[in-house]
């Protein structure tokens, strides 16, 4: 399994929010404690956190706010993250009937939760659930935010990374190397999230057994990281 691939301002920041409020200051006050929680890797407590967080939210906001998706994914993402798969899903499958209902089937909440559906399925492998909703949530970003926005570059490292994971190897490629190109072009030669790419491509070809390409890559990789980062950086 690829162990690092580029997650974007940290996976629980991007795909965890803490909703709108909308009068409901102690549920975002819960949601952003059980945040806390999260990225200290602390689950049990995180949990009766966002459990109460939803409850407030559907008996103040009701079952069909945008609100209460957003509690719904957040708990949901939780347990996905515990391998809490069979809880997790319907509550994202909840989550995002009603942000298609009310936001709309290309909103970028939406997205958000057809990519957490996705990993959900990825992580289960059932890959076959899993490639239509990376894809919709590829072209919502590319739509809504442009092809050289990094939020669009992460799903599509995702898309490439189900590729990949199931070796459909020449769909991951161009991928791969198109994420590359953009960020290259966007951020820099010498960025860390130029790095992340030049080390995916880099894992692909060596899954491919194309070894002295996946080293050039795997080099520069390195000494951005070392540049940037600092040769002690974890």
């Amino acid at each position: 399994m690829q162990k690092w691939i580029y997650i974007h301002s940290l996976t629980v920041t991007l795909l965890f929010c803490s909703g709108m409020a909308f009068g409901t200051d102690t549920a975002t006050s819960l949601n952003d404690q059980a945040r806390l929680y999260l990225h200290k890797r602390q689950y049990a407590e995180a949990e009766p956190l966002l459990k109460s967080a939803l409850d407030i939210r559907e008996k103040v906001l009701g079952p069909e706010h945008p609100d209460t998706a957003t509690s719904l994914n957040n708990l949901a993402f939780l347990y996905n993250t515990m391998g809490r798969y069979a809880e997790a899903e319907p509550l994202y499958k909840r989550a995002l009937d009603i942000r298609e209902k009310v936001l709309g089937s290309e909103h970028l909440a939406t997205a958000t939760t057809l990519h957490n559906l996705a990993r959900l399925y990825l992580n289960t492998r059932q890959y076959e659930e899993a490639e239509p909703l990376f894809k919709r949530s590829v072209d919502i970003h590319e739509k809504v935010l442009g092809s050289f926005h990094e939020d669009t570059i992460f799903f599509l490292n995702e898309l490439a990374f189900l590729y990949n994971t199931t070796a459909r190897y020449a769909e991951a490629e161009p991928l791969y190397k198109r994420a590359l190109d953009i960020r290259e072009k966007v951020l820099g030669s010498e960025h860390p999230n130029t790095a992340a790419s030049l080390y995916n491509l880099a894992f692909l070809y060596k899954t491919m057994s194309r070894y002295a390409e996946a080293e050039t890559l795997y080099k520069r990789a390195l000494d951005i990281r070392e540049k940037v980062l600092g040769s002690e950086h974890p």
